[in-house]
């Protein structure tokens, strides 16, 4: 008998760096996610094997049980993908110790349906099938592993948009978003070629000291008015109200203003600056701009999100 868990991809529209003080932000929960799948192994322990899209083998291992006894106690998240994925695992293990027996004489399959350098998160819906397998809240397993707002994992379940807020005092606030543009056909998504580390961009942002309170109240009134926007042109307002304020606080130019200075349409950063996807606003034929800079990655945005 096998189980499957399945959890989305995840992309930020607005929100991104203050919604870790709580700013209201608007995520897009994307259609490729990451399927995990459980089944007997006559092995002890653990088989883990994970694939990518085209269902090619990009990382092995097998954990004996003895592993969840003793596996030490990193400072922190550990760098390599064996010791990263036991310090998860383990940490689950903390939260619901009867996940134990689960592990034993087990093979788990995963597959993600999107290239990892991609940064839908490959991560977060890990964590997410995780949190449904082992039976633990999915929220305080990303807080003792990878860290972060949640909103990844808010995603990883949802069917649709919706808004998150953090609250310190009642965890996260998670309500749908109505946003479901009827010009989704002039947005589409952009890879920019490299991978951006978001804990590296978070950091930065935090070397910079904490936002005021006017600051996060601006980026929650921009992230509800998005889906209020009934014409492209007031949703490009909206979007590059943010793109200047977020470029404001992190003291970094706008990716339009760095890279694509020239192209006619609006162009939204998502999640962590500098790298993974962007938004723009322009036809089909827009989109060429972008393929002669050498940007072969380009999605549309019914064919993307939720």
């Amino acid at each position: 008998m096998t189980e499957s868990y399945y959890s989305h991809g995840k992309l930020l529209l607005s929100g991104e760096y203050l919604v870790l003080d709580g700013a209201t932000a608007l995520a897009l929960p994307t259609r490729p996610g990451q399927w995990l799948s459980v089944s007997s192994s006559a092995d002890s322990g653990l088989r883990w094997i994970s694939k990518n899209p085209d269902g090619s083998v990009w990382f092995e291992t097998h954990f004996e049980k003895e592993a969840f006894h003793n596996p030490g106690n990193p400072e922190g998240l550990p760098s390599d993908i064996r010791g990263r994925l036991l310090f998860i695992l383990t940490a689950a293990l903390k939260l619901n110790p009867g996940f134990r027996e689960k592990l034993q004489g087990a093979r788990v399959e995963t597959l993600l349906e999107f290239p990892r350098e991609w940064g839908l998160g490959s991560s977060s819906t890990l964590i997410s099938n995780l949190g449904l397998w082992a039976e633990v809240n999915p929220y305080a397993l990303l807080a003792s592993t990878m860290g972060g707002s949640g909103y990844d994992i808010a995603s990883a379940r949802s069917e649709g948009p919706l808004f998150y807020t953090l609250n310190p005092q009642k965890g996260p606030e998670i309500t749908p978003a109505p946003f479901y543009p009827t010009y989704a056909d002039q947005l589409f998504f952009v890879y920019l070629n490299q991978k951006q580390d978001s804990r590296e961009g978070i950091a930065r942002f935090r070397d910079r000291g904490a936002p005021p309170e006017h600051l996060l109240r601006d980026v929650s009134s921009l992230s509800r008015a998005i889906p209020e926007a009934g014409s492209l042109d007031a949703f490009r307002e909206i979007i590059e109200a943010h793109e200047t304020l977020i470029a404001e606080i992190l003291g970094m130019e706008t990716v339009k203003r760095k890279w694509f200075r020239e192209y006619p349409g609006s162009i939204k950063s998502l999640g962590a600056w500098g790298g993974d996807f962007i938004l723009a606003t322009g036809t089909p034929q827009d989109q060429e701009y972008f393929r002669e800079k050498g940007y072969a990655v380009i999605r549309p945005y019914s064919e993307f999100i939720l």
